[in-house]
């Protein structure tokens, strides 16, 4: 009997995929080549289901025979490995992005004389379609709460945005870019206390109490689906931290990141201008222990960050609260400068790969801003934070349109400044 491929994703099953399955079931025995998580997240979002998941629903489709893993969005090394006799893809990749791809297995099918059959494509059915319009319908906190580790586990970095309210939430949920047939998106949201602190008009001291900062993530989770990461300041006193981790957790927040710095709250981009004074290795640890115990769910992420670069104690320090913060239970670690050259970030993040229980490192790269994200990834980065560029960016547009306006006595030449009404309307889903 002949043998079959067909690689697919398969996030969502839908009448596409049974109708190329029963296309080459009649060519013989059928395996599907399912794509990998790290091979889907390689090119758009990371799928709504496990591979293992995905798996035993494939597997369960009447002809399908066997299943493997296709680690990659190129189908060759699977071809080479397997030789099958035939391969079946709709008629979909013939144009588009998906076109060098279907050239590739031609040629790699003429090695041993294999075929290549291709029905016609299922019209008006897109899985990527489906699972724009599901998770538009919104997401359950326990849905939301996971993601966070499975875009860990699945991606090489982890792009989050910061946002301050649900507007600025749904940018960081749907701006996209699709360069060379790859999409890329934020995969995770920010909320700062900076940046909640300066919407609200008040200095970032922690003036804004944490009650205020939950509403506006519930605001924020009302129109969004993707994970948030939530900056914690110092957590306060290990017994108040605890029940900030139960809060978070409870609404679907992926992570909690404290800072190990003790007094009144100074904002660290002052660095050394500022009086920054570091709680004691065991108070610290003990505060992330105490957050640990908390958690109800194994998904939910307690994130230490290393103060040591900002209150000018050095590296040193920071690899030692590292290692003591990881022995502590620390699911990351998330190291912070305030130098505008990244030399002693690298400096840390070349040691910290010595550490031998080392977790997800986190950076923030709003002062040494000219780093790029491939270069911090290099450098063994797995998140990093744009930790409040979208309030700054809105503040400057605000202020020229009320000067235009004042200079002008009316609003037209502000226009420039602006969305035109049609299209604000239209940021909000289910708009009229």
């Amino acid at each position: 009997m002949k043998t079959v491929y067909v690689g697919m994703s398969a996030d969502l099953i839908h009448h596409g995929h049974i109708n190329i399955i029963k296309e080459a079931k009649k060519h013989g025995r059928v395996i599907v080549g399912l794509l990998t998580d790290e091979a889907i997240a390689s090119y758009k979002r990371v799928p709504l289901l496990t591979w293992e998941q995905r798996r035993a629903i494939v597997e369960s489709i009447k002809g399908v025979d066997e299943v493997v893993r296709q680690e990659e969005l190129d189908y060759v090394p699977n071809l080479r490995r397997l030789r099958p006799d035939v391969v079946v893809h709709g008629t979909d990749w013939r144009e588009g992005i998906q076109k060098p791809t279907r050239q590739r297995v031609i040629e790699v099918l003429q090695e041993w004389g294999g075929e290549l059959i291709e029905p016609e494509y299922t019209p008006e059915v897109s899985s990527s379609r489906l699972i724009a319009r599901e998770l538009q319908r919104g997401t359950t906190p326990g849905q939301r709460l996971r993601r966070l580790r499975r875009l860990l586990e699945t991606k090489p970095v982890v792009r989050v945005l910061e946002v301050h309210n649900g507007l600025s939430a749904l940018i960081a949920e749907q701006v996209q870019l699709v360069r060379d047939g790859i999409v890329r998106e934020f995969d995770a949201m920010w909320s700062s206390s900076l940046t909640d602190s300066l919407s609200k008009g008040k200095p970032d001291i922690e003036a804004v109490d944490p009650t205020s900062r939950i509403v506006t993530v519930d605001q924020i989770f009302e129109v969004t689906t993707k994970p948030m990461i939530y900056d914690g300041d110092s957590g306060g006193p290990a017994e108040r931290f605890v029940f900030l981790v139960k809060t978070l957790e409870r609404l679907g927040c992926s992570a909690v990141i404290i800072e190990d710095k003790v007094g009144p709250k100074r904002n660290s981009l002052f660095g050394t201008d500022a009086r920054q004074e570091q709680d004691t290795v065991e108070a610290f640890s003990a505060k992330i222990g105490a957050g640990k115990q908390a958690q109800v769910t194994e998904d939910f992420m307690v994130i230490a960050r290393i103060e040591s670069l900002i209150a000018g104690a050095g590296q040193e320090d920071a690899l030692r609260r590292a290692e003591a913060y990881i022995a502590a239970g620390a699911d990351a670690i998330m190291i912070h400068s305030a130098q505008r050259d990244p030399t002693e970030i690298f400096a840390f993040m070349d040691a910290y790969r010595d550490i031998r229980r080392r977790v997800p490192l986190v950076v923030v790269p709003s002062t040494y801003n000219s780093v790029t994200e491939d270069d911090l990834a290099d450098r063994g980065a797995n998140v990093v934070i744009y930790a409040n560029h979208l309030i700054r960016s809105a503040y400057p547009a605000m202020w020229r349109t009320a000067e235009s306006i004042l200079e002008h006595g009316r609003s037209l030449e502000a226009d420039e400044y602006m969305l035109p009404i049609a299209e604000a309307l239209r940021l909000v889903p289910g708009s009229p």
